[in-house]
């Protein structure tokens, strides 16, 4: 019996901060991760893969330079599956060393192997077929992330019907796509793939795409959409997915219509990591996504064992889950971390182009009866936009009427992900107009978008 101050199940964002939290309270910490390596769907199959190949796309299309040389201009004339492998390949390696060594520098054991409750205290990990291992903890965190959700009635045995998982391992490029779910992961890989110039059907059951964004972004990214052909298949129910040959298939909808496409990418929904666990020994219930429900603090119904991350759902996102993963850590050592009264997160799409908001959007202060004004700025209005050659992008932000408080921001274009940690600080901070009205920026720089902005709105609240 191996016994411990802490074990955490699952080597992702959560539990990777989380394990480092309490080692630097002192505690003895165990990471188990049943996985070949170390780093989980976030290193693997999702956040890191995902980025990684939209760069390699972008770099190898030449797309940041077509506003000068055109469309049809590109660094590499044939790209294929490999082109993108090998950059992807090199980046999980330099991840997986820089995890590896903030583990090691702070004396946490990691485990391979398999985790289930055996009490709610004891983990029997197997870590081979012939081999496993009693451990016990006084604390135990559950972060085993998620999965791509794999309807029955889904041939994925086919090698054509992927899910945002196993289309890392595509052999070939194809030459026709069509993406089922229109949600984050659909969207950056319809996008991502569209850039490769390869013919995308986006469909979704939902009439618009991305519900949680300012629907003038939304706008604004479909219509980059539709003018590089991407095709947008929205309020179409998906009835079945026919394989027409080896090399062919076709998807049925509801209303009759078919989407013939030599690859379909099944992206709607994700599904816990939590049922290979034996919760029920550990008194612990799901939901029938695999979910478990937490406290502000990040404890379960049982208050000795943690759960953060995709695990516990809204918003599973990479930079959510380390966060939660931290506070949890600390809290379970009766060290609790400074509470966030201010606490504000941005959301980030990777796709063609970016998007990332922060803060309340139009159709949420309008719910909810605030009092706002907006101004603009579009990317082509700066310098740094045409030494770049932008052609699209576009910042909006979101103020107060009253006492002119920053209540949101809503960025599409290249960069948008960064420029959003603006935003972010002056929002937190309960900043107002007047910040980004006065502030100097770097010329040239992207970031004048929000004094351009600002003062777009600034002119409109004028007397």
């Amino acid at each position: 019996m191996h016994k411990y101050d802490f074990v955490v199940i699952g080597s992702g964002p959560a539990g990777q901060r989380a394990a480092i939290q309490a080692a630097k309270l002192g505690r003895s910490v165990a990471l188990i991760e049943r996985s070949f390596s170390i780093g989980g769907a976030c290193v693997h199959t999702g956040t890191i893969p995902s980025k990684t190949l939209r760069e390699a796309v972008l770099y190898l299309t030449g797309w940041r330079q077509r506003g000068f040389y055109g469309r049809s201009y590109r660094v590499k004339e044939r790209i294929t599956a490999d082109d993108l492998m090998q950059r992807l390949d090199i980046t999980i390696r330099h991840e997986i060393e820089v995890l590896m060594h903030k583990l090691h520098r702070n004396f946490v054991d990691t485990i391979a192997g398999t985790a289930r409750f055996e009490t709610p205290h004891r983990l029997r990990v197997q870590l081979n077929d012939d081999e496993s291992r009693l451990i016990e903890a006084d604390r135990i965190l559950i972060a085993t992330g998620s999965r791509p959700a794999r309807p029955a009635d889904v041939p994925f045995d086919c090698p054509n019907i992927v899910d945002s998982d196993n289309i890392l391992t595509m052999s070939e490029l194809p030459r026709t796509l069509a993406v089922i779910g229109a949600g984050v992961i659909g969207v950056e890989y319809a996008s991502i793939l569209s850039a490769l110039d390869i013919d995308v059907t986006l469909i979704d059951g939902r009439d618009q795409m991305l519900g949680f964004l300012d629907r003038e972004i939304v706008d604004e990214f479909a219509h980059h959409l539709r003018d590089r052909g991407v095709s947008l298949r929205f309020g179409e129910t998906v009835q079945r997915i026919e394989v027409a040959d080896p090399k062919r298939v076709v998807v049925h909808l509801a209303s009759g219509k078919r989407v013939r496409a030599n690859m379909a990418l099944f992206a709607a929904g994700r599904q816990s990591n939590t049922d290979l666990l034996a919760l029920e020994h550990a008194g612990l219930d799901t939901d029938e996504r695999g979910r478990l429900v937490v406290d502000e603090h990040f404890r379960t119904a049982v208050p000795h064992i943690y759960a953060a991350g995709d695990v516990i759902g809204f918003p599973a996102l990479a930079s959510t889950s380390m966060e939660q993963g931290r506070q949890a850590g600390a809290h379970a050592f009766d060290q609790p971390l400074r509470p966030h009264a201010n606490a504000v997160f941005p959301f980030g799409i990777y796709a063609v182009p970016e998007m990332s908001v922060v803060g309340q959007t139009e159709e949420e202060l309008r719910a909810a009866g605030v009092p706002y004004e907006s101004g603009i700025a579009r990317f082509r209005e700066t310098s740094r936009g045409q030494i770049l050659g932008l052609r699209e992008g576009l910042l909006k932000i979101l103020v107060h009427l009253d006492d002119h408080r920053l209540l949101g921001v809503h960025i599409v274009g290249e960069g948008a992900t960064e420029l959003i940690h603006i935003g972010q600080a002056v929002l937190a901070h309960h900043g107002t107009l007047d910040f980004f009205v006065d502030a100097v920026f770097n010329y040239p720089t992207l970031a004048e978008t929000y004094k351009i902005a600002a003062l777009d709105c600034w002119n409109k609240l004028a007397p």
